[in-house]
């Protein structure tokens, strides 16, 4: 027992029994239809015209949904969803779009317990009349210790699924702005390098990325010969390809944006970002970088983080630093 307190207190999941037990997140409902998007409406009013229309609730509701691998074929775990409080309005603002993954090993609700998720969100909604982007937390991976390296490989479709099919989904179900510039990725570890990965390989889908102790390229083990073998059955070149420091010496990215963060006690993952934020820059992104303090590689970085990376974001979105 004091040895999982202890590895707790180092990774900083769980900060309340509730957290711990798992009995928060089972209490969280499903997406249901009145917040869904409805077939015949008129389209949310953009975020620049929408004016508040009188009170609102003072935090965002959490709810959890299914999101189908209709193209990928991928089988994910439950997303979670922020709806803040704007979106509980009528008329809804079409607000922006964060998708987060977690680390490796973990799942999408690590980023309501570890990351704090609804409390930091609600705290940048308050400052913005109430608006914030649409959170949806999506799952990679599929299982607490799978790793799909967030690529199309010999394993899975992951990236089909979260550049194609799970876009769709927020598009059909969710009141959200299209316009890839209101949308960004993002994740913490493992989650951080995927959202990297997004935002290299598909800007016109995700134009920003919050990168929380990111790796510098997707791995499944120390030595990167066992990842090229058991994605891409050792085919070096093919791998080289998705990586997001060869995506970003083949292409230019101006316009776009990366939010870069590592913990002060995480010498590898500082070093990590020192040479991915250097090579954005080159490729032409707006790059902003955070050494959170007395943080090591925990989800402090990510939950500490997320505010600066949401100020980050705001000019992107319209808002309020």
């Amino acid at each position: 027992a004091l040895s999982a307190v202890q590895i707790n207190a180092y990774f900083g999941l769980s900060h309340t029994v509730g957290d711990l037990t798992g009995s928060a997140v089972a209490r969280i409902p499903s997406l249901k239809d009145p917040l869904k998007r409805q077939l015949g409406e008129p389209d949310p009013v953009s975020l620049a015209r929408w004016t508040q229309p009188g009170a609102l609730p003072a935090a965002g509701l959490i709810r959890k949904a299914s999101i189908p691998g209709t193209v990928s074929g991928f089988r994910s775990r439950d997303a979670y969803i922020y709806l803040p409080p704007a979106y509980q309005a009528t008329p809804r603002p079409a607000l922006p779009v964060l998708v987060l993954f977690s680390g490796q090993p973990g799942s999408p609700s690590d980023w309501l317990t570890g990351g704090a998720l609804q409390s930091r969100m609600d705290r940048f909604a308050a400052a913005n009349g109430g608006a914030a982007p649409v959170v949806v937390v999506v799952d990679p991976n599929g299982t607490p210790d799978g790793n799909t390296l967030c690529m199309d490989t010999r394993i899975a479709r992951a990236d089909t699924f979260l550049a194609r099919d799970v876009p769709v989904w927020i598009h059909r179900t969710l009141d959200v702005d299209p316009d890839p510039r209101m949308w960004a990725a993002g994740g913490f570890s493992f989650g951080a390098t995927c959202a990297v990965q997004m935002a290299t390989r598909h800007p016109g889908v995700f134009s920003a990325a919050l990168a929380f102790s990111s790796e510098q390229e997707p791995a499944l083990a120390k030595v990167r010969r066992k990842t090229v073998e058991a994605s891409f059955g050792g085919d070096t070149a093919a791998f080289d390809r998705q990586t997001p420091l060869q995506r970003m010496q083949q292409r230019r990215f101006d316009g776009n944006a990366i939010y870069f963060a590592a913990g002060e006690r995480d010498s590898q993952f500082t070093k990590n970002m020192d040479v991915l934020s250097v090579a954005a820059r080159s490729a032409g992104f707006s790059v902003a970088t955070h050494v959170v303090p007395g943080a090591g590689h925990s989800w402090a970085v990510a939950a500490r983080g997320l505010s600066a990376g949401l100020d980050f974001l705001a000019p992107r979105w319209g808002m309020k630093k």
